[in-house]
């Protein structure tokens, strides 16, 4: 639910970027970092370092299966976030294009992470809770856990939901 709500922001950021409206270079910077950080690092780590093995072990297939469609948009999602990323220093240096590349780049990751996210809901997740006993997902929660205070450090979840919910406090349109 995070990640969608910061894909709103991220769409929201990326019309404002296309009307040519002025935008911080923080924003766009915290963003980033949000996706970096809690998507990447922590989500789709999790799934990873953790999920996929477990999955791969109970003989779920990484090849031309889920785990490969996952791990593949994994890496697009990694590629868009880097071409967001250099648009936005370009944005913070005042080139007047800039801000219609990291637009571009932010709508197709928005794309693609809804659509990921979709698939992860709708067939991975099902999948797994079909094939995973329920100690092996209690075993699972508790790895996760462990595995996010080692990737990220202790606090920083609670540090990135504050900022997300500052960002979106201020993105949001006058009136609502």
């Amino acid at each position: 639910d995070a990640i969608l709500r910061m894909l709103d922001a991220t769409e929201e950021v990326a019309r404002r970027l296309r009307n040519h409206e002025r935008v911080e270079p923080q924003v766009l910077d915290h963003l980033l970092e949000f996706f970096r950080l809690f998507a990447d690092r922590c989500h789709h780590g999790k799934e990873e370092d953790l999920l996929f093995p477990l999955l791969e072990k109970k003989g779920m297939p990484r090849d031309g299966g889920p785990i490969g469609v996952m791990l593949m948009e994994h890496d697009q999602g990694r590629g868009l976030v880097g071409k967001m990323a250099i648009a936005g220093k370009e944005h913070a240096t005042g080139d007047s294009q800039a801000g219609l590349r990291w637009a571009a780049a932010a709508a197709d990751y928005a794309g693609l992470l809804r659509e990921h996210i979709a698939k992860e809901n709708e067939v991975l997740f099902v999948m797994a809770e079909r094939m995973l006993t329920p100690a092996e997902q209690q075993e699972l929660v508790l790895a996760f856990e462990k595995n996010e205070t080692e990737k990220m450090g202790a606090g920083t979840h609670e540090r990135l939901h504050a900022m997300m919910d500052k960002l979106l406090a201020e993105l949001q349109p006058a009136g609502r």
